[in-house]
């Protein structure tokens, strides 16, 4: 009887020492990625960390969206593990970092030309030259001639023009500042592009929530905000005049079609701007939103456990972008970011 009881609290112990150990061991094994930077693509990253987190359990994914700007700077300083940014770094920030970074683009996107016109829900069209001007304070009244006349039968009503742009650094910013550097002369030489400029007129909301916040509030007021805030906000956006002179509205479908036409300098430079990109259905305000990370990692595990991440992101990822109003990699810049992907080392 003694013996008998003795052998099930030795079973029971052995038990309990083994869940114990598993239980130790799945905590040890629990990776813990913290990232941090652009706005234009968190929508979809939200999903990318959710999903992923539940195909691979022990690895969490946590991401602060708070602009292109701070998500560079919380990588410089190394309070993150990876950074992202709708800019890709320049020459002078990449020789500013602490060590190379591998630059990797996730996905791609639209930046649209968000209005608040009361009796006006959809149907406006503006050409890239009047875009600039609006942005720059020339055009005062939603009843410009060189408005109206690009959209005859339109009742565009007497109302002042209230731009609405980012405060912070910004992704975003810089995809749209990129743009209107491109098509106006006037504006790259008063204004230029990056991630923080100095707009001439307007009002300033911090992140896509920020201008979008603003627009939906001021009647006559004009921002630009990523295409899936503006859908998911119901707010209305022009069709842009593109290269090819057509009137194109923003889609994952005519982002994608940027991104082939650009396929061969994208081949050489994966950083290369898609803004005003050629083709007939070429949406103009089309960019690219970057994954930044130490080309060598200081955390071996955290370092794996990203580069799992990426690969999941070129292949499972990229069926998810359309769904949430993103256009997926073509094939070819999927390969360079597989090589890519490649170099870093954990």
């Amino acid at each position: 009887m003694k013996q008998t009881l003795k052998k099930k609290i030795l079973a029971l112990a052995i038990t309990t020492f083994a869940v114990f150990s598993f239980s130790t061991a799945q905590a040890e094994e629990m990776v813990k990625l913290n990232g941090a930077g652009a706005t234009f693509p968190y929508p979809l990253y939200s999903k990318w960390f959710s999903d992923y987190n539940k195909v691979n359990p022990n690895v969490q994914i946590n991401y602060q969206s708070i602009g292109s700007g701070g998500g560079i700077q919380q990588l410089k300083s190394g309070t993150v593990d990876f950074g992202a940014s709708d800019a890709p770094l320049s020459e002078e920030e990449e020789k500013g970092m602490p060590a190379p970074v591998v630059q990797i683009p996730a996905v791609g996107g639209a930046v649209v030309v968000v209005y608040n016109l009361p009796g006006v829900a959809s149907g406006l069209k503006l050409s890239a030259d009047v875009v600039a001007d609006l942005f720059l304070g020339k055009i005062k009244s939603w009843n410009d001639a060189r408005v109206t006349s690009q959209n005859p039968g339109v009742n565009l009503p007497n109302t002042p023009v209230a731009v609405i742009h980012r405060s912070d650094g910004s992704g975003t910013t810089y995809i749209f500042s990129d743009y209107l550097a491109k098509v106006s002369s006037d504006f790259f030489y008063k204004v230029g592009r990056g991630k923080s400029i100095n707009w001439p007129v307007g009002i300033g909301g911090k992140g896509n929530e920020g201008v979008t916040g603003q627009v939906k509030q001021i009647p006559g007021a004009i921002g630009y905000v990523e295409y899936a805030y503006a859908l998911n906000n119901k707010l209305s956006f022009a069709a842009i005049k593109n290269k090819a002179g057509k009137f194109v509205e923003a889609s994952p479908a005519n982002s994608a079609a940027a991104f082939a036409a650009m396929t061969k300098e994208l081949q050489k430079d994966s950083r290369t701007s898609v803004t005003d990109a050629p083709g007939e259905n070429s949406y103009p305000i089309s960019g690219l939103t970057y994954l930044m990370v130490y080309k060598k990692a200081k955390d071996v595990t955290k370092g794996k456990a990203f580069v799992d991440f990426l690969k999941w992101a070129m292949t499972t990822g990229q069926t998810q972008a359309v769904a949430l109003q993103y256009a997926p990699l073509s094939a070819e810049l999927v390969k360079i970011n597989e090589g890519n992907i490649a170099s870093i080392s954990p």
